[in-house]
């Protein structure tokens, strides 16, 4: 008898610690950190009613990103063996020596997401980067580049017309499908979009229905190309999507509203020139190789070869703020063109510093007028297709930069919406 009324409290003591321990688990579980045990505790004893202490869930943290870093983006399409159409395809022997290049030139490729996040300000990037892109969809990107990829463990980005793809209005024999889409995807591959049907957005003409198109079917068409394209992908893939490549590199500013307002981060043209920090999210030009053009890729790589981390900040001012002429995103029929820019936004500007570059030709003995602000330089040679040009001056001792595109279209040439249209016919139909 005396045994069990001495067993009696020992057994009550057991039952309370476990109690306590148990209490102890649960509030650790219910959102405090094993490092915060004591106030854990301290709030499971308090009402209920009132809230425990708790940290603010913040947004991604911001680093110190290298603000000098830049980046170039270059843009593939099909992979041959026999070249025939050099505008769009290249040996498989010739990309891997170019990505072999990059790595030779001590260039670093890295994914779409990361650049986009380097963008924002949440995560570093090496000095001098590299993105891959491959356009349209093509059978060859799968069977042919993606190996290549594999062997310099490179990440890439497809940017895929969904009526290009296997089953689609122009998806032939040679255009992926979307069972190898989604095995790309399940292998971390970024896919983006590149429009529904692959057309001059500018102008109102649907090539499917062949059909000039009235105002209000034009801005309808305008959103299912832009909108509709990504909403497909990301529906097919289960993907989200962020990223427009822009056919052609044709646009114009409503082309831009309306990527906008459909929900893309960024948008890339295919005038080629270096991204920086601040380089504007809605023109971000690409390198567009071409299998009798090799000289393309060199120079897009010499453009950042002289950067390094720790250089001097280069401040870059908005190509809206620097009254060009041709305009950013411009098409012109004439291949001599004046070129003129207004850079009294860059500030105090040293005179000599002044310096114009023209892609194709380099660096131009352009002229500066400092009572107007004014650079100007005279074409004597010939333009094609694009041009990028990049101003760049010295302002309070401080490097200051300014970067546009736009493009040539000879006189005679035919019109835009039939030229693309031939063009996507011989291209994308695959």
């Amino acid at each position: 008898m005396r045994l069990n009324l001495v067993a009696v409290p020992v057994l009550l003591a057991l039952v309370l610690t476990a109690c306590n321990k148990k209490q102890k688990v649960q509030t650790i579980g219910e959102g405090s950190s094993p490092t915060n045990v004591g106030s854990a505790a301290s709030s499971s004893s308090s009402p209920r009613g009132t809230a425990a202490p708790t940290t603010t869930p913040t947004g991604p943290a911001r680093v110190a990103v290298d603000q000098t870093a830049q980046v170039i983006v270059y843009g593939y399409h099909r992979f041959v063996n026999q070249v025939r159409r050099p505008d769009t395809e290249i040996t498989p022997q010739m990309f891997e020596q170019q990505m072999q290049e990059l790595k030779n030139r001590g260039i670093t490729v890295i994914g779409m997401q990361d650049f986009l996040a380097w963008k924002r300000g949440e995560k570093n990037i090496p000095p001098r980067c590299a993105i891959i892109t491959f356009d349209d969809g093509w059978k060859s990107q799968y069977d042919v580049a993606w190996s290549i990829m594999k062997k310099f463990g490179y990440p890439f980005t497809l940017f895929i017309y969904t009526e290009g793809v296997r089953g689609g209005h122009f998806g032939g024999g040679e255009a992926i499908t979307w069972e190898q889409l989604a095995e790309m995807r399940d292998a971390g591959i970024d896919i983006q979009a590149h429009s529904e049907t692959h057309q001059d957005l500018r102008k109102p003409y649907d090539k499917v229905a062949k059909k000039r198109l009235s105002p209000p079917e034009y801005e309808q068409w305008l959103q299912n190309e832009v909108g509709r394209c990504k909403e497909t992908l990301e529906q097919r893939l289960g993907i989200k999507v962020n990223c427009f490549a822009v056919p052609y590199g044709f646009y114009n500013q409503h082309v831009k509203d309306v990527a906008t307002h459909a929900g893309y981060e960024a948008m890339f043209t295919v005038y080629g020139q270096p991204i920086t920090y601040r380089s504007p999210m809605d023109s971000l030009g690409r390198y567009l190789i071409e299998g009798n053009k090799p000289k393309v890729f060199v120079d897009a790589i010499s453009m950042i070869a002289g950067s390094g981390s720790g250089g001097a900040p280069v401040a870059e001012v908005g190509s809206s703020n620097i009254a060009s002429k041709p305009a950013d995103g411009e098409t012109i029929r004439n291949a001599l063109p004046l070129i003129t820019a207004n850079i009294s936004a860059f500030g105090a500007i040293d005179p000599g510093s002044v310096t114009m570059r023209v892609s194709g030709l380099g660096v131009v003995p352009a002229s500066f007028d400092p009572k107007t602000n004014t650079v100007s330089y005279q074409v004597t040679k010939k333009l094609r297709d694009k041009c990028s040009v990049i101003l760049e001056a010295k302002s309070g001792g401080k490097k200051v930069e300014a970067h546009w595109t736009f493009g040539i279209e000879e006189a005679g040439a035919p019109p835009p919406a039939a030229s693309a249209s031939a063009s996507a016919s011989a291209t994308p139909k695959k």
